[in-house]
């Protein structure tokens, strides 16, 4: 039984120098010195800003793309120990003691290490030669630009070493051979194929490039394979059913993982969630949440609520009313009504509180039972601290006079008659007997008289002094179309108690009581958070120090990362200037060449093979 112990264990073991010595070679390039400079570098301080706020479990946004490159980033200083405790608010700072340089750019420079031998093994299974793949890897390991992306805070190296994972093991499947369909090693690199492409999607959206490429050779493989009389029926549909598995439906549940983790680590309320809406603030700690705790749930005949506009753009603002009247002429000749003024105000105040009314009748207070308000039901919208009722009319707006002026109602005793009944609309109803909900709704308020619709002015524009320099609401047609500036929803609410006015402003100053949830789902705050990344970009801006392709090809510009305040040492972003010339005239001759080849094989000249 134990003569097995007879013998000693051997393991042999096949080491390639070549990899082995390029990856000791991008490790010693990527990491020597990694704390130098003790301060922030480029755009470190725009990272850094999101590592402190994952310390510290607060809410972000970053329309650069999604989470999964700051998660690493911040996986360093979690490693590290980093507190989040670091004002990064300018290039060139100084770190502080608490700061763990090291660990915060260790990532970045094991993925930029990786890079090198990874180069090396895609053009091993491309089936180049070992003296051209070790010439490619020398190229990756002597590049200055990628040099420079690996030694700091930055997302370009995780990216690119993502990227060329994915490559290598998608070649290292594509080229199993066929009778190890469906094995071990055969799975293995399809699904981490997937999981590459996933990760890489996952740091910027620029990996989606090489996901749809790699998709793409995956279908014309799969074409190919449907023409091979050898492969069954049954075959085929598992190869297929794998490959969707593998490379569609294992990388986005991966993307949403990444998501998922970002919002459950980022509990808390910052400064970056107003731009989210109602529901999505009440779902974090603090902020939104403290002031919504507890609401009730239906708006029905009496509640006294605020409304903010589900747009956010310029900024977020609510429904907002105050005593001061529309000038009786402005600035360009034309008259008004000199009603109240009615605008979308900034910032949270008393003035946003408004009371839903039933026309037919007079009270102002919610009614036991309750009476919600359902979709297509017509209200009255009274102020809370004025008492005068949300009115527009055939008359021009202040700065739109495309559109009606919206007012609070007053009676002048002239033949202007108040024109205050708005039908409710909800636009995310699932039916036409919703009720309508405090923060999960959105509606619009179509005025009965005109069919104007409530909202923020299109171009987003500032009243004058008088108007307090408070955003312009108008009323709008319908025939117009439809846009997200129409549409409203209830922030804060309570069931209104006082008749009395005096009594009313007490409690409009008051918290509510209430205790009803409004948690939102995983997914409907993934598609809130993936939509604001997309759209929350202002692509007509162009930043001052912004560059073409051609610029960085004919190393016509360059980027400077840090300047020693004292010594003028500098940090440059700029290519090597032999490898990227030769690249350029290897390309050129190429292109050359294969025009040559094309030429002549017309012509029945074949001087290389098929």
């Amino acid at each position: 039984m134990l003569g097995f112990l007879k013998n000693p264990i051997v393991v042999t073991a096949e080491i390639n120098i070549n990899l082995l010595a390029l990856t000791v070679l991008g490790l010693i390039s990527r990491l020597w010195g990694l704390s130098y400079p003790r301060a922030v570098v480029f755009d470190e301080v725009y990272y850094g800003q999101f590592v402190s706020l994952y310390m510290k479990r607060i809410f972000f946004v970053d329309d650069s793309g999604p989470p999964f490159g700051h998660m690493l980033l911040a996986l360093g200083g979690y490693l590290g120990g980093f507190d989040g405790n670091f004002l990064w608010n300018r290039i060139g700072a100084e770190y502080s003691l608490n700061v763990p340089v090291w660990s915060l750019r260790l990532l970045p420079a094991l993925a930029g290490a990786l890079c090198v031998p990874l180069a090396y093994q895609i053009l091993v299974e491309m089936h180049f030669s070992h003296c051209a793949a070790l010439g490619a890897a020398l190229l990756i390991l002597l590049e200055n630009s990628l040099i420079t992306q690996s030694r700091f805070m930055l997302l370009e190296s995780i990216l690119i070493f993502f990227i060329l994972l994915a490559v290598l093991c998608f070649l290292k499947f594509y080229n199993s051979p066929s009778y190890s369909a469906f094995s071990g090693s055969w799975w293995f690199w399809l699904l981490l194929t997937g999981i590459a492409c996933s990760c890489a999607v996952g740091v910027k959206y620029m990996g989606l490039f090489t996901y749809m490429l790699l998709l793409v050779i995956t279908g014309l493989h799969f074409w190919h394979m449907i023409g091979d009389q050898n492969l069954s029926n049954v075959s085929l549909m598992c190869h297929f059913l794998a490959r969707g598995l593998a490379l569609i439906l294992i990388p986005v549940a991966v993307y949403l993982s990444f998501f998922y983790v970002h919002l459950a680590l980022l509990y808390r309320s910052g400064p970056h969630d107003q731009i989210m809406t109602s529901a999505f603030q009440a779902s974090l700690e603090g902020g939104l949440a403290r002031i919504t705790q507890g609401q009730p749930l239906e708006v029905a005949y009496g509640s006294q609520i605020t409304l903010r506009n589900v747009l956010g753009k310029p900024m977020q603002c609510w429904l907002h009313s105050h005593k001061n009247t529309y000038p009786i002429r402005y600035d360009n000749g034309r008259g008004s009504s000199h009603q109240q003024q009615v605008t979308c105000y900034p910032f949270k105040d008393v003035n946003n509180w408004w009371i839903v009314k039933d026309p037919g009748m007079q009270q102002l207070v919610v009614s036991n039972p309750p009476r919600p308000v359902r979709h297509g039901h017509i209200v009255q919208l009274v102020h809370g601290i004025t008492t005068r009722y949300l009115n527009t009319h055939d008359v021009a707006a202040p700065l739109s006079p495309h559109a009606q002026e919206v007012s609070c109602y007053i009676d002048y005793n002239i033949s202007m008659p108040a024109q205050n009944l708005w039908r409710v609309e909800i636009v995310n109803r699932e039916s036409d007997t919703d009720v309508w909900k405090t923060i999960l709704s959105e509606v619009r308020f179509v005025h009965v008289n005109t069919s104007a619709v409530l909202k923020v002015s299109g171009s987003g524009a500032s009243l004058p002094e008088w108007g307090y320099r408070q955003l312009e609401v108008v009323g709008e047609k319908l025939s117009k179309g439809f846009h997200q500036s129409m549409v409203w929803n209830v922030e804060e609410h309570r069931y209104g108690k006082s008749q009395e006015q005096k009594e009313r402003e007490v409690e409009l100053h008051s918290p509510t009581q209430m205790d009803i949830s409004k948690n939102l789902s995983f997914m409907a705050k993934f598609a809130e958070l993936q939509w604001k990344i997309l759209t929350l970009k202002n692509e007509d801006t162009e930043h001052k120090y912004s560059s073409s392709a051609l610029d960085w090809i004919t190393m016509d510009t360059n980027i400077a990362y840090w300047l020693h305040p004292t010594s003028g040492a500098q940090i440059h972003l700029i290519g090597n200037i032999l490898i990227w010339a030769s690249a350029n005239i290897a390309a050129l001759i190429y292109v050359c060449l294969s025009l040559w080849y094309l030429v002549r094989r017309r012509r029945r000249i074949y001087d290389i093979p098929e």
